[in-house]
């Protein structure tokens, strides 16, 4: 699976948030930390894991009988393909149809809206001095 494309499900994000937060972290350790929230049993924690790693998600490192994991992808791999996912599924690729709907529908402070403008002023003057 290319990290550009990344279509992560429901529990890998689960998953994966664990593991970016205790890396490098056993399989117990995870299924203890999402115990109170998700009630996991640790052969279903193990079973999701061990599948992350055949699909590139995670790596593990085996010291004795105890496996390591370690996230294979970075949290902005996963946002970018979650995004580029959502683009491409619910606005055929458009990023302004996009745009619009997250205005019209999120609840957006004075000072993300300022941000926003940053931020795009930015990139415009970027690609202008072609510096992008």
């Amino acid at each position: 699976m290319s990290k550009e494309t990344l279509e992560l499900h429901e529990t890998e994000w689960v998953i994966l948030n664990k593991v970016w937060e205790l890396e490098p972290c056993a399989a117990p350790t995870v299924q203890e930390a999402l115990a109170g929230e998700k009630g996991w049993a640790y052969t279903t924690v193990k079973t999701m894991m061990d599948r992350m790693v055949k699909k590139g998600l995670l790596k593990f490192e085996r010291i004795r009988n105890l496996y390591l994991y370690r996230a294979a992808v970075t949290p902005a791999q996963a946002k970018k393909g979650e995004i580029l996912r959502t683009l491409r599924r619910a606005f055929n690729d458009s990023l302004t149809p996009m745009m619009q709907f997250l205005l019209d529908n999120v609840e957006i402070s004075d000072g993300e809206y300022a941000q926003l403008e940053t931020l795009i002023k930015n990139r415009k003057k970027a690609q202008k001095d072609g510096t992008n």
